[in-house]
């Protein structure tokens, strides 16, 4: 009944934002953000009870004593290992700064480690956080009695595209954004198997760990539509990924075909290969070395690929993945018909794993990165709150990881551009919160159990007229 996500009733009454792509743009653009005090008919609650891992104590389900997730009455839902419905509210890069000015302020605030991730852990949590998402101290949190529910992530094919690319010189002649030559990751290529067992070894030490939501392979993979055009005129005839391509197409078509004998449905079906290939490879060795974890996928990037309205690709994700992982930028909201058809497609839930915006009032130069620039930290929460709220509608999204803990410091040039000099982070680079931007996030994210109720209800009884 749920399948359809929440398109309906009254229009909220909302708050309007002013954005711009960033400080360099001189455009800026006025969007409306719903709030959860705005909305029709609700009327915020106090936060229900929660389990030790922050799930919503009713309609508990079987505890395996590690997180899963299930369907219910509609609704995906992360299951907690005691069983009970948990959504999933996290920052991505929940860990210490690496500059030297981020450095000399972890020594004087906290001056270990421990400390830290002890007081930040109980600093997040007071602003309705429950977990840590990609690219966050796994090690410190995996030591702790009581620690946020945590991810981790690791570069099988990253990895082995740095070791091919010196057999170029060190950098490609031809890359697409990411550094795949030719946009392709190189699936097919024997070494890369090696690669991809040598990834998940490290990973065995989590294995027993409850408080561990599961793990991303690769961040943001190329799976463009024409692969197979690709593979089959931009590569050697002696490479891996040529012989595969060939191979499949002559077997596709019955007789020694060409790239001119080529369909869009011959397109679209190799893409489901191609990315198959490489599913079943890192699932396979994950499996290997963690059978109690859940593999969240590879972070599928929605502004600048193409694989999020392929349903060639979500149907394949949908046999690997227990939760699809999606980066969301240079958009408003999310889109609730895209995020039902990734959800039928699939037939699995998603996390939004990747998302933010930046504020001018910060003082920093807000150049770098794909969230949009706002005027001020009351309306990046104002941003989150809209941002979280069409999520919430939607029955196939189990949570939502900030993009960052920490902002950038424009005086780290060791770091990538796009991770330069802006303010991304729930904190500055002194370990100073952004309270006003954290406020508006906590008011979204200690009702998060409560909206939920609310918009199913809405739906149910729209259905029901």
């Amino acid at each position: 009944m749920l399948a359809c996500g929440y398109t309906c009733g009254q229009r909220n009454p909302t708050v309007p934002v002013q954005t711009r792509l960033n400080a360099k743009d001189s455009v800026w653009t006025t969007h409306e953000a719903q709030t959860v005090k705005g909305l029709p008919g609700y009327k915020p609650k106090k936060e229900p009870a929660l389990s030790r891992y922050g799930g919503y104590m009713v309609n508990r389900q079987q505890s395996t004593g590690f997180f899963r997730t299930e369907k219910l009455d509609g609704r995906w839902w992360i299951i907690d290992p005691e069983g009970y419905p948990f959504h999933h509210r996290a920052v991505v890069a929940f860990s210490p700064g690496t500059s030297a000015r981020q450095k000399q302020a972890f020594a004087e605030k906290f001056g270990s480690n421990a400390v830290w991730v002890e007081k930040e852990t109980e600093m997040l949590r007071s602003y309705g956080f429950n977990g840590a998402g990609a690219w966050s101290a796994a090690e410190d949190m995996h030591r702790m009695d009581n620690p946020l529910v945590y991810t981790a992530i690791i570069y099988p094919m990253g990895n082995y595209r740095r070791e091919h690319q010196k057999a170029f010189g060190g950098k490609y002649r031809v890359a697409g954004w990411q550094g795949y030559r030719f946009d392709l990751p190189m699936v097919f290529d024997p070494r890369f198997d090696e690669y991809v067992e040598e990834a998940v070894q490290p990973l065995a030490r989590f294995k027993d760990d409850p408080n561990l939501l599961g793990y991303f392979t690769d961040n943001e993979l190329p799976w463009v539509n024409d692969a197979l055009d690709r593979h089959l005129t931009l590569l050697a005839k002696d490479e891996a990924g040529y012989i595969a391509a060939k191979q499949w197409l002559d077997q596709r078509k019955g007789r020694d075909a060409s790239p001119t004998d080529i369909t869009e449905e011959d397109r679209m079906e190799f893409t489901a290969f191609f990315f198959d290939t490489y599913m079943r490879k890192v699932t396979a060795a994950l499996r290997k070395v963690d059978p109690n974890h859940m593999y969240l996928g590879c972070r599928f990037n929605q502004e600048k690929n193409q694989e999020l309205t392929n349903p060639y690709i979500f149907r394949i994700a949908g046999q690997y993945m227990d939760i699809i992982s999606i980066n969301h930028y240079r958009r408003w909201q999310p889109d609730q018909e895209l995020m039902n058809q990734w959800g039928e497609w699939s037939g699995k839930p998603f996390l939004i794993t990747e998302w933010y915006v930046k504020g001018e009032d910060s003082g920093l130069p807000n150049e770098t990165g794909a969230g949009w620039n706002v005027h001020t930290q009351n309306d990046r929460g104002l941003f989150y709150e809209n941002f979280c709220i069409e999520l919430l509608k939607n029955p196939h999204s189990v949570g939502w990881h900030w993009f960052r803990y920490q902002d950038n410091d424009p005086e780290d040039l060791t770091t990538d551009p796009s991770n330069r000099d802006s303010n991304k982070g729930v904190v500055n680079s002194e370990y100073t919160p952004w309270t006003d931007a954290l406020k508006r996030m906590r008011e979204v994210n200690v009702q998060t159990y409560r909206l939920i109720q609310h918009f199913d209800s809405q739906l149910i009884q729209h259905f029901d007229k």
